[in-house]
C-alpha cells in the first residue's frame, strides 16, 4: 500500500476528531491536525492520540489544508473531514493499490452523505465523488477559500465509501446555509470585487432549487430531498443578498469582520 499522512483541518470537533481519527488509522501511519482556534479540547484530544497538531488560524479551506500538507512526511496525503469517517472497505481497497507503482497521481472516493442516519441520495450526493487520496510531489489543493479541490487530470476511482455525518437533523442543516455558508460565500464573493444586483438573490436562488429539486432528483427524495433543496436555494439566495446589503449598506459594510470567513 505505502505510507499514507491523513489530514484533518478542524474548529471546536471535540465530539469528531477521535473517531476521524481512528478511521483514519487503518490506511494512514501519521495523522495531521491543522486546527483553527478551536475553543474545546480538539487539539488536545487529537494531541493524545498522536497527531502531529498545528493551529493555524483559519486561512480559507484550500490554504489551510496546504499548510497540513506541508507538516505531511509522506509523499501520499488523505484529507478527510471531522464529520466524515474511512469505511472498513475503503481501507482494504487502499491497501490492494501499489501507490509506489501506480501511474495515478490521486484517487477519488465515493462520499456517503447523511441526515441524523439517513443515508441521502437525491440531489446528487450520492454517489459524490470526490479526490481524498493524492500525490503532494505532483498535486495539493486550490487556493479556493470555500470547497477547496484537488485537481488532477490523471486520476483514478476507488469504488468504496467515506462517510459524511453533514447534518444531525434538518433544522441544522437549514441553520448552518442560513447562517455559516451564505455568510462565508458572500463575504468570499464581495472580496472578489462582483457585482450584484436588485434580481440576482432571486435568480440565483431560484435555480438552485430548481436545479436539486427537478434536475438532480430532489423531487425524487421525499421531505429530504425538498428540505434539501430549499435549504440549498436559501443558501443562494442569502449569499447574494448579503453581497447586495454590502454593496448598499455602509454600516452594514463597516460591522463586518472580513478577516473571519468561518
Amino acid at each position: 500500500m505505502g505510507k499514507i499522512t491523513g489530514l484533518v483541518i478542524t474548529l471546536n470537533e471535540e465530539k469528531n476528531i477521535c473517531e476521524c481519527i481512528e478511521s483514519l488509522r487503518q490506511i494512514c501511519d501519521e495523522i495531521v491536525v491543522v486546527d483553527s482556534c478551536s475553543q474545546d479540547r480538539t487539539v488536545e484530544l487529537a494531541a493524545a492520540m498522536g497527531a502531529k497538531t498545528l493551529v493555524q488560524p483559519y486561512l480559507g479551506d484550500g490554504p489551510q489544508k496546504n499548510v497540513g500538507i506541508d507538516l505531511a512526511s509522506n509523499t501520499w496525503v488523505f484529507s478527510l473531514d471531522a464529520d466524515e469517517r474511512v469505511t472498513p472497505e475503503l481501507a482494504e481497497a487502499i491497501r490492494q493499490i501499489d501507490l509506489d507503482a501506480t501511474p495515478y497521481e490521486a484517487f477519488a472516493v465515493r462520499r456517503r452523505n447523511y441526515i441524523g442516519s439517513r443515508w441521502i441520495r437525491c440531489c446528487h450526493w450520492y454517489p459524490n465523488y470526490l479526490v481524498r487520496l493524492y500525490r503532494t510531489d505532483k498535486t495539493r489543493y486550490t487556493d479556493s477559500k470555500q470547497h477547496a479541490e484537488v485537481p488532477s487530470s490523471n486520476s483514478g476511482r476507488i469504488k468504496a465509501d467515506i462517510l459524511h455525518y453533514a447534518y444531525n437533523n434538518i433544522g441544522e442543516m437549514f441553520t448552518k446555509q442560513a447562517h455559516s455558508f451564505s455568510s462565508r460565500s458572500a463575504k468570499i464573493i464581495y472580496q472578489k470585487g462582483k457585482k450584484v444586483h436588485g434580481i440576482t438573490p432571486f435568480l440565483h436562488g431560484f435555480a438552485s432549487f430548481f436545479l436539486n429539486y427537478f434536475v438532480r432528483g430532489g423531487i425524487f427524495g421525499g421531505i429530504d430531498g425538498l428540505s434539501i433543496s430549499l435549504a440549498m436555494s436559501m443558501n443562494a439566495y442569502l449569499k447574494y443578498a448579503r453581497v447586495l446589503e454590502y454593496q448598499r449598506d455602509k454600516k452594514v459594510l463597516e460591522e463586518e469582520d472580513f478577516n473571519k470567513v468561518w
